[in-house]
């Protein structure tokens, strides 16, 4: 249904979806043209009448599964062909033209680059809140959040920028209590919901706070929540028209690639098929606390209590801390060259410069978090044997760090075990 592919097909513009290698247009399925017109990405485009609805069909499919996941009011959604950092620009960019005298941002604090230079690169200025501690969880400080407000002034707040899924021991934002403070003071509210989708909490928080206050737009990933190449976006909200607003703030057309993908991925599972994964992650974030937990135990460390996290979990490490200062940093670099990809390792003290905002403590959310510690997550499409050879090769780097005390030895044992990681994958 695109121009290109009619046979009786006469082009004489500058973007007629000619192709010169035919692998590119076989993996592309002949879909050249993209989506969206100069104007808006959601706008329908006479030359590719098939990509455009494609692209519908993307856009209705997606919100009935964000609806499946929890957030049943959700009124409107597109797939934008970018990554979570800067679909969140586009929010804020968006805004701008809402509240044109707004130079702030405030941001309970998450240490997470890509939210954070999202802000920077609207050409916003964060107001980073520090969290509070409240047991082993590091959670939301609403007073402090309220306290800006009131110093700032309402009308030079942009939004507030808030955060749903997360790395332990963050755990999600108090949302509903800050959907009440945009609401009263009205200011608008965007999350980031990178990989909340797969988690029926994170949706429950999202519901809530457009229940029971406000919430202008909430943004997640696609390859986090999907399983599909990087590279795309849904912005979602319960006002229709700002939504629209946002889609037509996106300059030119776009790749359709991105919406492509979720829509085959969606269409091979089917609702049942997505159910599934939903419910095996579930079971298996159970799994991976339960070995954590048995592990931390025999190394003398503990399970960090984080229970309002549903997705990450922490494990201490200050026995490994007490053996050597560099331990803690080394082991990140044995499990990687083991293949134990995705494991955090975060120590105590990091400094890091981020768009000349300088992070105490960074990596852990915290200027001086108690302790150092291990991330895992359960992440949608996580199995069981994922779980089980990470424990037992975890359980083997410690038992080296611990028993060598941290030498050289292990740093020379690692690069050897890098380089022939390198060269079986040559």
């Amino acid at each position: 249904m695109d121009s290109n592919n009619f046979l009786g097909n006469c082009g004489v513009g500058e973007r007629e979806g000619r192709v010169a290698s035919s692998l590119v247009a076989r993996r592309h399925y002949r879909l050249i043209h993209g989506i969206g017109r100069s104007g808006d990405i959601a706008a329908i485009q006479p030359k590719a009448a098939g990509s455009s609805l494609l692209n519908k069909l993307t856009n209705s499919v997606v919100l009935d599964v964000l609806k499946l996941a929890g957030v049943r009011s959700v009124a409107s959604c597109f797939v934008v062909p970018m990554a979570t950092g800067m679909s969140l620009t586009l929010c804020f960019l968006t805004l701008r033209h809402r509240r044109p005298k707004a130079r702030y941002i405030i941001w309970p604090r998450i240490d997470q680059k890509s939210c954070f230079k999202s802000m920077i690169t609207a050409g916003f200025e964060p107001v980073v809140v520090e969290n509070v501690l409240e047991g082993d969880e590091l959670r939301t400080d609403l007073e402090a959040v309220e306290r800006k407000i009131e110093e700032l002034g309402a009308e030079n707040i942009l939004c507030v920028h808030s955060t749903t899924s997360c790395f332990a021991p963050r755990v999600p934002d108090r949302l509903e209590e800050l959907s009440c403070l945009c609401s009263k003071h009205d200011i608008p509210h965007i999350v980031n919901n990178a990989y909340g989708v797969q988690s029926s909490k994170c949706m429950h928080l999202i519901q809530q706070g457009a229940r029971v206050g406000r919430i202008d737009a909430f943004v997640q990933s696609l390859d986090k929540n999907f399983m599909v190449p990087v590279g795309g976006a849904i912005i979602a909200g319960f006002d229709e028209s700002f939504i629209q607003e946002i889609s037509k703030m996106y300059p030119g057309r776009a790749s359709a690639s991105p919406s492509l993908d979720v829509l085959i991925t969606l269409l091979t599972l089917g609702v049942s098929g997505y159910k599934k994964y939903l419910s095996e992650r579930k079971e298996i974030y159970s799994f991976l606390a339960e070995q954590l937990k048995s592990l931390a135990s025999a190394h003398g460390e503990r399970l960090l209590h984080t229970p309002h996290n549903p997705i990450s979990l922490a494990m201490s490490l200050d026995g490994l801390q007490a053996n050597s200062d560099k331990a803690v940093t080394q082991l990140g670099s044995m499990l990687f060259t083991r293949q134990v990809s995705g494991a955090r390792v975060i120590p105590l003290g990091k400094e890091q410069t981020v768009s000349g905002h300088t992070f105490r403590g960074f990596m852990s959310h915290s200027d001086s978090y108690p302790c150092p510690y291990l991330n895992a997550a359960s992440a949608v499409g996580i199995t069981r044997e994922d779980v089980t050879v990470c424990i037992k090769r975890l359980d083997k780097c410690l038992k080296t760090l611990k028993k060598e005390g941290g030498t050289a030895k292990n740093m020379i044992i690692g690069i050897l075990g890098q380089n022939v990681l390198l060269r079986s994958i040559w």
